[in-house]
Order: C-alpha cells, then sequence, then structure tokens
C-alpha cells in the first residue's frame, strides 16, 4: 500500500495547478528521479483502485486525473487518516528529519547512540552525520554543545534557561495557532496538567487584565508546561541575585507569585523562588496594553523615553533607504511604540514568540519585510538588542498594514491641459478624460501655452496637450488631438498601466546566468557580485551588505527560490541578476535553485510596487519557476518569463 513518500506524492500532485515534473518531486523529496518514477508506476495501480488514473506527458510532467469523486475521497482520507497516525513517527522530508533527530536530543535526557538512531530512521550513518551538522548549528545558537562518551553515545549539555528556550522553539514548532490551546497537539506531556495550566494562566490573566494573542497565550502556556516538566526532573533555573532583584520589581513578577501559587497547590509540586523570576520574564514578553486608540499624549505616559526615541529614528531611517513615505504615519507609531515594550523584554531575555506567519509574511510581502530588516538594524544600533526573525515578521506586519494603507489612499495624478482652441475644446477635452479615467487623474485647470511658464510644475504629475511643445520640461508630457481618438487615451493609459514588455524591465540578458554548477550560497552570491563588480555596477561595500542582509533572516523563500539583496538600497539603477542551478543548494533552510540578486536605486523617488508584485507572482508560481530552472538560453528563459 502507501508509503510516507507515495502519500506526499499525491498531495503534491492535488494541490498542483499544472502537471509535475519527477524532477520537481525528486527535489522537494530530497531523493532520485529514479525513486519517484518507480513510486508512481505503483501509484498509478492504487489509483485505478480509487476511482483514478494518473496522466503522464512526455516533457511535461504528471497530473491525477478523477474519474469518481466519492471513491477517490476514500483514498484521500486514508492518507490524512495515516498521516495523523505517523505524525512524528518517521519523517519523509529531510528538513522534517531534522526537527526529529531534533526533539529525540531534547527529550532523551540521556546517551544516545548514532547507530540506534540511524536504524530508527533507516538512513546511512553518513546520511545522520550530515544532519548533525545542521543541529549542531541550532544548538550552537543556544550555547547548547554535545556531551560525546565512547561506548555510550552522545547527549546534549547547556544553560537550563538556553535549554528551554530551546525546547520551546523547536519541540512545540508545528503547535497550531488558531482556536483554542490544543494540548493532543503536544504528545509528550500530560493532556491532563496541560489543561489545568491552561486553565490556571487563562483565570490569572483575565484576573490581571493581560491582554494575550493565541500565539502569546500558546507561548506562555508551552513554557509552563517544559517548566513543570523540568522541575520533576529536579532540573531548575538558576539566576544571579541582581537579575532577581530587578525581575522583583516588576509588576508582573507580582502575578507571576499568584500563578506559581495555585500550580503548587494543583499540580502538587513545589515552585523555587528562581522558577518565578522565569515565569515573570515571559510575562514580560506579552502586551500588559488593552487600548489602543491613543493619542501622542497617551503614548507617553505609558512607553520611555527610549522606545519613543527608537521608533522615531525607525521610521525616519524606512523612509530615507526605502522612501516609503510612512514616517507620519502617527496610526503605524503608536502601534510599534506598543509591539516593541514587550518585544524588549524577549529579546532581552532571548524569548522566541513563534511567528506561524513568518514565511507568508516573507514571500508576499517582501517590500514590509525589508522595511523590518532595516527597523531591526535601528533596534540593534539604538538598544544593542539582535532581532530575531520572528521578530522582524511582526514588525513587517505592522509595516506592511501602514504600506497598504498608503496604497488605499493613493492620490490621483494631476495633470494641466494645454489647449489652443479655447475653453470649450479644453472643457470637451477633460470630461472625455475624466469618463475615461474617473477618480484616477485630477485635472487641475486648463491654459494657454504662453500661460505655462506661470504654472508651479513640481505640483503635476504631466502635461496634456493639443500642440506640439518643444520645450523641455521635468515631467511628461502628453500630446493628444482636440477632439480625442483611441490612441490618445492610450497613450495617457501608459502613465496607469503596466505593459507585458515591462515585465522585462528590471532583467538585462548580460546578467542572466543559467545552469551553473555551484554548491553553496556563498558561491553563487560570490559569482554574482564579482560579476556586477566587472561590470562597474557595484561597489566594494555591496557583497559585505548583501551577506550582513543573510545574515539576518534568508532570503529563500520556498518553492526553490531566493531573493537576495543588500540590506539597503546600494545601486544607481533598479535590476536583477539572476542565477539558475544545475542542482538546488542548501540556503538557509530551504533548498534553492533559482536565484535573483535585487538591486534597487539609492535613494529612488520610483513606485517599486509593481516590481515587488512580479516577485511575489513568481515565487508562487512553482511551475513556472522549475520551467526557468530547465531554461538553457536567455531567449527560452525570457518567453517563460513573459508567460509567467
Amino acid at each position: 500500500m502507501l508509503n510516507a513518500r507515495m502519500s506526499v506524492i499525491i498531495q503534491k500532485l492535488m494541490k498542483a495547478e499544472a502537471a509535475v515534473t519527477s524532477e520537481y518531486l525528486a527535489k522537494f523529496l530530497d531523493v532520485t528521479s529514479r525513486t519517484i518514477r518507480n513510486d508512481i508506476k505503483e501509484l498509478e495501480t492504487i489509483v485505478l483502485d480509487f476511482g483514478g488514473s494518473i496522466k503522464s506527458t512526455r516533457g511535461i510532467g504528471y497530473e491525477i486525473i478523477i474519474d469518481d469523486d466519492q471513491l477517490f475521497r476514500q483514498l484521500l482520507q486514508d492518507i490524512t487518516e495515516k498521516g495523523n497516525e505517523n505524525e512524528g513517527i518517521i519523517p519523509t522530508l529531510p528538513e522534517d528529519r531534522v526537527q526529529y533527530i531534533l526533539k529525540r536530543l531534547l527529550l532523551a535526557g540521556e546517551y544516545l547512540k548514532l547507530d540506534d538512531l540511524a536504524d530508527e530512521l533507516y538512513i546511512s550513518k553518513s546520511t545522520l552525520q550530515n544532519d548533525l551538522k545542521d543541529i549542531k548549528e541550532i544548538f550552537h545558537r543556544y550555547g547548547i554543545t554535545f556531551d560525546k562518551r565512547p561506548n555510550f553515545g552522545f547527549k546534549v549539555v547547556g544553560d537550563e534557561f538556553k535549554l528551554r528556550m530551546c525546547m520551546a522553539d523547536h519541540l512545540f514548532n508545528s503547535l497550531e495557532t488558531e482556536g483554542d490551546f490544543d494540548p493532543s497537539n503536544i504528545p509528550i506531556f500530560m493532556e491532563k496538567d496541560l489543561n489545568n495550566i491552561s486553565r490556571i494562566i487563562l483565570n490569572e490573566i483575565n484576573k490581571h487584565q493581560i491582554a494575550l494573542s493565541d500565539i502569546g497565550l500558546n507561548n506562555l502556556i508551552i513554557h509552563l508546561a517544559i517548566t513543570y516538566n523540568r522541575i520533576k526532573d529536579k532540573k531548575y533555573i538558576t539566576f544571579y541575585p541582581m537579575e532577581l532583584v530587578d525581575l522583583k520589581k516588576q509588576k508582573q513578577y507580582k502575578v507571576a507569585e499568584e500563578i506559581v501559587k495555585v500550580l503548587e497547590t494543583e499540580l502538587v509540586i513545589s515552585i523555587p523562588e528562581t522558577e518565578v523570576a522565569y515565569i515573570t520574564i515571559h510575562l514580560l514578553g506579552t502586551k500588559m496594553i488593552t487600548e489602543f486608540h491613543m493619542n501622542d499624549n497617551d503614548i507617553h505616559g505609558i512607553i520611555d523615553h527610549q522606545i519613543y526615541q527608537t521608533v522615531k529614528k525607525m521610521l525616519e531611517t524606512i523612509d530615507n533607504e526605502l522612501h516609503l513615505k510612512i514616517e507620519d504615519d502617527q496610526e503605524l507609531f503608536m502601534a510599534l511604540c506598543l509591539h516593541l515594550k514587550p518585544a524588549m523584554h524577549r529579546l532581552q531575555y532571548g524569548i522566541n514568540l513563534t511567528n506561524p506567519l513568518l514565511q507568508d509574511i516573507k514571500s508576499k510581502y517582501p517590500h514590509a519585510f525589508q522595511a523590518a530588516v532595516i527597523a531591526g538594524i535601528v533596534l540593534k544600533q539604538e538598544l544593542e538588542m539582535e532581532i530575531n526573525e520572528n521578530e522582524i515578521g511582526y514588525l513587517a506586519l505592522h509595516l506592511g498594514a501602514a504600506m497598504e494603507n498608503k496604497k488605499i489612499g493613493i492620490q490621483p495624478k494631476k495633470c494641466i491641459i494645454v489647449c489652443a482652441s479655447g475653453v470649450g475644446s479644453a472643457r470637451l477635452l477633460a470630461s472625455k478624460i475624466k469618463a475615461r479615467f474617473g477618480a484616477s487623474v485630477d485635472i487641475v485647470g486648463t491654459t494657454e501655452y504662453y500661460k505655462i511658464n506661470q504654472i508651479p510644475l513640481h505640483s503635476l504629475d504631466f502635461i496634456i496637450s493639443t500642440i506640439p511643445i518643444s520645450k523641455d520640461f521635468p515631467i511628461p508630457v502628453i500630446q493628444v488631438n482636440t477632439i480625442l481618438g483611441g490612441n490618445d487615451l492610450g497613450k495617457i493609459e501608459k502613465l496607469f498601466s503596466k505593459e507585458i514588455n515591462q515585465k522585462l524591465k528590471y532583467i538585462r540578458e548580460e546578467l542572466v546566468f543559467l545552469q551553473k554548477n555551484f554548491e553553496t550560497r556563498e558561491e553563487v552570491l560570490h559569482f554574482l557580485g564579482g560579476q556586477l563588480a566587472d561590470r562597474g555596477l557595484v561597489n566594494e561595500q555591496f557583497l559585505e551588505s548583501v551577506f550582513a542582509r543573510e545574515a539576518i533572516s534568508p532570503t529563500s523563500y520556498g518553492k526553490f527560490v531566493a531573493i537576495p539583496h543588500p540590506i539597503t538600497p546600494l545601486t544607481h539603477s533598479t535590476f536583477w541578476a539572476i542565477c539558475t542551478l544545475q542542482k538546488p543548494i542548501k540556503w538557509g533552510d530551504k533548498r534553492v535553485q533559482f536565484i535573483c540578486l535585487l538591486n534597487v536605486e539609492k535613494n529612488s523617488t520610483d513606485e517599486l510596487q509593481y516590481m515587488y508584485d512580479l516577485l511575489v507572482d513568481m515565487i508562487d508560481n512553482s511551475q513556472i519557476v522549475q520551467q526557468l530552472i530547465k531554461c538553457k538560453t536567455y531567449k527560452e528563459f525570457a518567453t517563460v518569463f513573459l508567460k509567467g
């Protein structure tokens, strides 16, 4: 019957809007194309029994054809039930395997042998050793190391506080965040205990009017569940006396004490004072304010001067670098101030608040995420705090909302009509333009040609003229007939619509490098950076800035795409440098085969939303990406890109 890999193949075929190639499935599952073809052969027989078939088209790929909906639904139900039964048992995907090993090590509490772990996962010892390299990288962030003993194996060792942080981040990273907290998502703990912890926290936060999001609530329950289980195993947090004194001064300490009293009574456990401090830290990382509609004076009353100044600097820097014109958005300013107060406590103590929207924010709102990266750099400079990827994602949500509001409030393009034949024909011309373009155009007036020098052109976006104008103006001049024809409207329309050839506006043939044989992110970036430097397009700081941006948050967005770029705009024009690879490489925690090095013009005032929309459309369309990866010539590449 179906193995785990076959289930994944069926799910991929069901979700795809077009045929899926064996190469794509092989890359996704990290197996050979031959293995996929063998799986498909077996699947063809199984699917046939459930009222379906797998159509194979040479050079295009596989797709599922369903003849009997009811019968086929049974197969899908079997796959779902099997997936639930096997969830967390034997992982199929390489990234899932890393998470599985990580969990095994964190929960073992004793030495594990390499051979036993390899047998458990049905993988070779060398594959396991490769996985352990990735795991060591993750542990390194928490100061956790391996203690190795001959004949015993190895186990994890580290500071108790950091171990718990690592557990919270990696044991529960698949928790649902919608609706009520579901303890069945955490099978390693007793459901009864989790229900009790959840109830106690809800009672206390309601009593003390602490505002918590579902994610924040889950985070607190997770940390308390870990605390309870670690105390049972006699594993305690230690704090230096000075830290303890500082935490006792916080009003959240009183709330933590009350939570502890109830926990001790109901769970029959003794909780030391340092653990009260630990709970206080988590309460400090939650929002204590429910009222959002505040004025500037209210904000000053609850937000200290340092946060106020930091947010001010954040928005100034974002506007200086990206010209988003959000610096004076008061609602955004207040939202960021209120968000930053608990976020600073989280950052101070290394608490990682899971962000389930992170991948969607990165891939669907890259412009907002870039603005958040700049905000994070300001935060580091002003408050000397390292900001993590999840927190950058939360900042991006606030900034993205402000950017969307800005789009809603986009001002109409202002123009003036230059007409030689009098007011009547000028009014007719204006009426026709208004009828066609509505609120998108604001006709501020009409004038004769000789008076044009008296008009402040800096307040206009373009000029419409019924006579030829040879003089150069700083804004576009569109010449039309007095009685507008179709072609005349088309000229005006070009200012509002994006023509198809604009899709290639940011792509230069000499900067498209296809089918390269690189093996690391570093090789790709050094190659592309070198190509740009050779052409005099970038300076010596460029690559350093690109690597600094990668260090903050990898620019791989899933579906084999990465869009690296410098932290802030550095080039004299906006363009892309593209590289495709013969084989996928590891880029952060994802595999990548299509790289678009994004360069935005420094101090540009151009509207870049169209460019970012192009990028988002490309990331979303995995079929087009796979076709682009296969292209061997620029002509092929351009044809496929325009088609997408």
